[in-house]
């Protein structure tokens, strides 16, 4: 039969029970994981025109933004693109045209200054300040009204415009009004239409470009709200742009590959996976774990989201252990044990294991819970949950605690034949053999003392008899020999 200590011990590192502790039921406010409906319907539109451009990047700039009016803006652009396609001035030729909506937009709306972050439209029709997306977007939705082929050209960290006439690409900087074709001569003019002079806007390096259609154009708007939340650590409020970009990109033809415009889908999981990684920071891993319980069904990466829920788990292992909480350490491997790949679970199962086995070896105060502590590491082993390395230094513990126990009782004959039958059945030892040694001194010691109360007591021939039953155990020892020597004096002397 097994002893109570062993049933209970053996429960605490093997249970199997899905129980689920208050800790791990706790539940956040989640952001939704749902794109907004208007980003699947704007992705099923096939050919974009002017107006949609429009439209979808005022979206793009408001939506997740309370009190958001974009229909005020969609009336102005349909209003600001039939002021320019009636001024009387708008050049035929289609370059010029080009410059000419332009300097349309500058003097309209981009007057309030470049503002490396303001990247939403409805911002910059309130404000007056852009960058170098949300003026791209800006002239493209204008330049489109205007007839012309514009489409959007990105680099690692900008963004502008290209027109195309006839087999020409003219590049547009649009954040500044002098942008058209960058680098060629500009003539200035005073207000009675005078040549004043000339002034030159260099033509930016623009290395490793990548063309993007005007969709993916609009869709950085996305992208750098994204990236402004994130450095603010605001990562709840970007999950669902993430969500919206990867739904309006999802249906576009021929999606462009480049290293500088990130994949939708990818991108959404990293913020799904930065999201959960702040909850893992701030301590929240049992919350983290359930993010990547909902998260990870929906949005499927297998080896990223089983990386994430490793880290997570074991960071929140390691914290409960430290702080000597192992029932709760249990519990939590336990609960969450289905989202863990079987090598991962093994490998969180060795930290739990370890921890258990090291507070139960602590705890064997008698022979019995020795006995039932050195079964479990033997199962453990079996089992996985325990290096073999490991499992012998633990072991050791046990096996020399019980050993000092008997010593320290006065019966380091039983410490010796407990250690010997322990090498006998687990193979040399080195620690374990340096404990029988000592032993082997204490019950020297212990044989001395008896023998020297007998002898002090005048019992010679008892001690006489006591000393040479302790020389068969240890036939050459010096001092019991001694004593041997001066028990045979004495009768003698007598």
């Amino acid at each position: 039969m097994k002893s109570k200590f062993f049933a209970g011990a053996l429960a605490l590192v093997l249970a199997e029970l899905a129980f689920v502790h208050p800790l791990w039921a706790q539940t956040l406010q989640f952001p939704g994981l749902d794109p907004d409906p208007s980003a699947s319907a704007f992705a099923r539109v096939r050919d974009y025109n002017w107006q949609d451009i429009g439209e979808i990047g005022l979206w793009a700039s408001s939506v997740g933004v309370s009190g958001a009016n974009t229909a005020a803006y969609a009336e102005l652009i349909r209003n600001s693109a039939a002021d320019l396609l009636a001024l009387p001035d708008l050049p035929i030729d289609l370059r010029e045209r080009g410059e000419f909506v332009l300097t349309f937009i500058h003097q309209r709306f981009l007057k309030g200054g470049y503002v490396e972050h303001q990247t939403r439209l409805d911002e910059l029709f309130r404000t007056g300040r852009y960058n170098c997306v949300s003026s791209a977007v800006l002239y493209t939705v204008f330049a489109s009204a205007a007839g012309l082929d514009v489409r959007g050209v990105m680099t690692k960290d900008h963004a502008f415009i290209t027109v195309h006439i006839g087999d020409e690409l003219i590049d547009v900087e649009t954040t500044n009004p002098m942008g058209f074709d960058p680098g060629n001569r500009r003539e200035f003019h005073d207000g009675f239409g005078r040549l004043t002079g000339f002034a030159y806007v260099p033509a930016r390096n623009y290395r490793d470009r990548t063309a993007i259609s005007q969709i993916e154009l609009v869709s950085l708007i996305l992208t750098n709200r994204i990236s402004e939340l994130e450095t603010r650590g605001r990562y709840n409020e970007a999950v669902p742009l993430a969500l919206n970009r990867a739904a309006l990109l999802k249906d576009r033809r021929d999606p462009v590959v480049s290293d500088f415009f990130s994949d939708p889908q990818k991108d959404l999981v990293d913020r799904l996976l930065n999201y959960g990684s702040s909850l893992m920071k701030s301590n929240q891993e049992a919350a983290a774990l359930q993010w990547a319980a909902l998260a990870s069904r929906q949005y499927p990466d297998p080896v990223r989201w089983q990386e994430f829920i490793y880290a997570d788990m074991n960071n929140l292992l390691v914290r409960l252990l430290r702080g000597q909480r192992i029932a709760e350490a249990r519990d939590a491997l336990e609960a969450n044990k289905e989202l863990l790949s079987p090598e991962n679970l093994v490998k969180l199962d060795t930290l739990v294991v370890d921890a258990e086995l090291v507070q139960l070896s602590a705890r064997v105060k008698t022979a019995e819970e020795a006995r039932d502590i050195l079964q479990i590491i033997e199962y453990a082993l079996v089992r996985g949950s325990l290096t073999e390395s490991r499992a012998r230094e633990i072991r050791d513990f046990v096996i020399l605690k019980e050993g000092e126990r008997l010593s320290s009782a006065g019966a380091s004959r039983d410490a010796i034949e407990y250690t010997e039958a322990a090498l006998a059945k687990y193979g040399r030892d080195p620690q374990l053999e340096g404990s029988i040694r000592v032993y082997r001194s204490n019950r020297v010691a212990e044989l001395h003392n008896a023998f020297a109360a007998l002898f002090n007591a005048g019992d010679y021939e008892q001690a006489n008899r006591f000393i040479r039953a302790a020389l068969e155990e240890f036939p050459r020892d010096r001092n019991l020999t001694q004593d041997l020597s001066l028990v045979e004096r004495a009768l003698k002397s007598r």
